[in-house]
């Protein structure tokens, strides 16, 4: 499994927490994961 896509799950975990700050935490990992995805890490 690539790097980036753990990113992005890690990300999505992050997004769908009920905790506050792990929105835009979870939001912001997603948006690093993409960008990695995107620049072929």
């Amino acid at each position: 499994m690539k790097a980036s896509t753990l990113v992005l799950v890690f990300g999505a975990v992050l997004f769908v927490l009920p905790i506050p700050g792990t929105f835009v935490a979870g939001a912001l990992v997603l948006l690093a994961g993409a960008l990695a995805r995107w620049l072929g890490s």
